[in-house]
């Protein structure tokens, strides 16, 4: 029940009395005692002018401080952690990721994902990201190839090239836990090479973090993962050579199965051919170049910075037998590879969404 306030002389007799009798009080003719070395606490439900509160300060004396008070119970806690984590930058959103157990498709530029004893590690990264990244298989009459994805959300849509599974009848995914998934193309872009496939009846799938590709720059170190000739979960490392290189595919999807069936998609750079005819219809993009090792199954995969976010979509791979044609499998990478920008892929999300482009 609140209490109301009383003016002064309204209090029962016993009590005024109490408080005349206190040595030192005016009314008993001696001087106020001297402040306690701390300040006494405030009861929560105690009235004005009660035993229990404390007595006003005397006019001309200053007002003691303000007590400030302390936030209690989760909400004070998780106001603790996020001032923690502004004051190391960009482990913010780290730190309440891992407080809620949440986590998220995109990040900004800065976030890491790596637990900070392993940050800037490329076994930090691979711990952190290799369960994101998964095994795509896609059969179609022309036969079958292997590929790579991203995971971006937990019930499995899943970012790949257009060329790992145009045309395809079927698409099975393997993820990192081994565990196998049918899957449906959901749309493609032949013009930006880009697809979204999506998993039946997954839940609860280890997303990737989408990072900010505009930041890239060249001498960065970057982590690749994928499945290059069906070896699951290969990690490979090196750095950003050269960005904005003009990349150009094909962009005819019988010419697609024609070629890329071994998992060397043909493409032109610096007005050459590689890795067989790529064909009429084709478009070019710009494309991040690094040294890390990719080769045929590796397309699809991530390209990742030091923080464990992800800077493009691997999608070709030079090798020095790859201009010969003869389509031998045995030509692996001689350190020129090409990723597609994320923020290609961030771009083109909501058109891949809804069913994407027929690229012609």
């Amino acid at each position: 029940m609140t209490e109301s306030f009383r003016r002064s002389g309204e209090y029962p007799q016993g009590q005024q009395h109490a408080q005349s009798s206190y040595p030192g009080t005016p009314e008993a003719g001696g001087a106020f005692p001297p402040p306690p070395a701390y300040d006494p606490p405030q009861p929560v439900n105690a009235a004005p002018g009660s035993a229990m509160w404390p007595a006003p300060t005397p006019e001309g004396s200053p007002a003691p401080p303000a007590r400030r008070r302390r936030v209690r119970g989760p909400l004070g806690l998780l106001a603790a952690v996020a001032i923690a984590a502004a004051a190391v930058g960009g482990g913010t959103a780290y730190a309440f990721q891992e407080l809620t157990g949440k986590q998220s498709t995109s990040a900004s530029a800065g976030t890491s994902v790596v637990p900070t004893s392993q940050k800037g590690t490329v076994s930090g990264v691979a711990a952190a990201v290799s369960p994101a990244i998964v095994e795509i298989n896609a059969t179609s009459n022309a036969g079958s190839s292997t590929g790579s994805g991203v995971v971006i959300t937990s019930d499995g849509e899943i970012v790949t090239n257009n060329h790992v599974v145009s045309g395809a009848s079927t698409v099975k995914v393997r993820t990192s836990d081994g565990k196998t998934y049918t899957a449906e193309v959901v749309g493609t872009d032949a013009k930006k090479d880009l697809a979204l496939i999506k998993l039946k009846n997954a839940s609860g799938l280890k997303t990737a973090s989408l990072g900010d590709s505009d930041n890239v720059k060249v001498g960065d170190e970057v982590v690749a993962i994928g499945s290059p000739e069906g070896l699951t979960g290969t990690v490979t490392s090196g750095i950003v050579s050269a960005l904005d290189r003009d990349v150009t595919v094909s962009t005819d999807e019988e010419q697609q199965q024609q070629q890329g069936g071994d998992g060397r998609w043909p493409f032109e750079f610096g007005g050459q051919q590689f890795n067989g005819d790529t064909g009429s219809s084709k478009t070019t993009y710009k494309a991040i170049q690094t040294d890390a090792s990719l080769n045929p199954g590796n397309s699809g995969g991530a390209l990742i910075d030091m923080n464990g976010n992800i800077i493009g979509i691997n999608s070709a791979m030079y090798s020095a037998s790859s201009d010969s044609g003869s389509g031998s499998s045995g030509a692996g990478s001689v350190g020129l590879g090409f990723a597609i920008p994320v923020n290609t892929v961030k771009a083109d999300l909501d058109s891949l969404r809804s069913g994407g482009t027929s690229g012609s």
